[in-house]
């Protein structure tokens, strides 16, 4: 039934595109593009292509030939990524930018922080920032803690008989769709929809329509849930965003930054979950200090958040003015594109950047949230999925193996998120 429903809503927004095809940033002809224009999206094992860094080494800003009426830039230089990210006066993020405006409807626009300019995005970023701090995010952690163990129950149960465990579906994918689902305020029994809302955007061979689609229908389940909050309010953030300013923020808006929230924090986190797992696995001599050292947890994340860095492209930009960076000329219209995985990997960030090394000095100036006012608002949340997860998985299953060799690991292919589609393990 689940697949059935995804093809007509395919089906159904690739009648919507063939409608508004009209300005804007072609988004069906995103399977025609030269697989050099690609490169970025693609990886060997874990790792970014060695492409990725050869373009790096010999301008950290390159124009790319692409079959579409623009001029499309791509950003692969730590210091330019950073000026580009940061520069919000400079560049454009805004939706009708990818799509058009004629005939674009509130359907497939995602809105939320991601895809809005100021003043929008900051009045939005100003409502929802509270929600994200440190004290307010605290009356998680309980839960979270408990969330992880309650996976790890499964786990054991799954891998009773000795057989091997899927940790994507078993673990990485459960943390985060049941955190959000707590800080949202939405059904426990949602989740599995919440997965699959939330994953089919990023991937870019699954079709520019599904990935509308999947926003589209995103955003209808979403207004379903805001407009129960907007009569009875919760605890959760949809709760607490309607009784702290009620009229102040529309349904439109809440549904917009709900589903930033899904999108921003699910996958990006399963992903991390799965291949963070990988890795260390591959490092056994980093074991012992994840499971025992309490300090050893925190600079453990970020070297694997800036090694992976799973968020490969940041969103596109569009220069609203001309403008030069790194000696190349911008002018007003070009698309802007910032590999994160390639800006994460310079030696302007220090030595070695191609290596997995937790013991060096801490690296958390990566971009693997981002920068500047786009820079994701869940970074904290996800960092205490994180720090919470990989410790108490090996305090569990101290003997945690690979149940296949790694050659037979199905990672993505050209999707915005990087990840693995599942991570076959056993337990003991």
């Amino acid at each position: 039934m689940m697949n059935i429903r995804t093809r007509v809503s395919a089906w159904l927004t690739r009648r919507f595109l063939a409608n508004v095809r009209k300005g804007g940033f072609d988004l069906s002809k995103a399977g025609l593009l030269p697989e050099s224009t690609l490169m970025p999206l693609r990886r060997t094992g874990v790792d970014p292509v060695p492409e990725l860094g050869e373009m790096r080494e010999k301008s950290p800003i390159t124009k790319l030939s692409v079959p579409l009426n623009l001029n499309v830039w791509l950003v692969t230089g730590y210091d330019e990524a950073r000026t580009v990210l940061g520069r919000a006066d400079g560049f454009s993020n805004d939706f009708s930018n990818l799509v058009g405006n004629a005939g674009v409807t509130e359907n497939h626009n995602p809105g939320g922080l991601g895809f809005s300019d100021p003043p929008v995005h900051s009045r939005l970023r100003r409502l929802l920032t509270p929600e994200f701090t440190m004290r307010r995010l605290g009356r998680l952690t309980p839960r979270i803690h408990a969330l992880v163990e309650e996976r790890l129950d499964e786990m054991e149960v799954l891998g009773k008989a000795g057989d091997p465990v899927d940790l994507v579906q078993a673990f990485a994918m459960p943390i985060p769709s049941l955190v959000i689902c707590e800080l949202l305020g939405v059904p426990y029994e949602d989740r599995e929809e919440f997965q699959r809302l939330g994953t089919t955007r990023f991937d870019l061979f699954a079709g520019a329509d599904a990935s509308l689609g999947a926003i589209s229908e995103s955003l209808s389940y979403l207004r379903d849930i805001v407009k129960k909050q907007r009569e009875n309010p919760g605890d959760g953030l949809l709760g607490m965003l309607v009784k702290e300013h009620g009229d102040a923020i529309d349904d439109e808006e809440l549904a917009g930054l709900a589903d930033g929230v899904l999108t921003g924090g699910l996958e990006t986190t399963a992903s991390m979950l799965a291949l963070g797992t990988l890795v260390f696995l591959r490092h056994p001599e980093h074991l012992v200090a994840l499971r025992d050292e309490d300090a050893a947890v925190d600079p453990f994340v970020e070297e694997l958040l800036r090694y992976l860095t799973v968020v490969q492209v940041a969103f596109p930009r569009f220069a609203r003015e001309d403008m030069e960076i790194a000696g190349e000329r911008i002018s007003a219209g070009d698309v802007v594109l910032c590999s994160l995985s390639g800006a994460d990997r310079d030696s302007a960030l220090g030595a070695h950047m191609d290596t997995f090394d937790p013991t060096r000095p801490a690296a958390s100036s990566h971009l693997a949230f981002g920068h500047g006012i786009h820079r994701c608002i869940g970074a904290e949340l996800a960092r205490m999925e994180l720090r919470a997860a990989y410790p108490a998985l090996l305090r569990r299953f101290p003997e945690l193996r690979l149940a296949v060799p790694e050659t037979e690991l199905a990672f993505r292919k050209y999707s915005a998120v990087f990840g693995v589609d599942s991570l076959p393990v056993y337990l003991r």
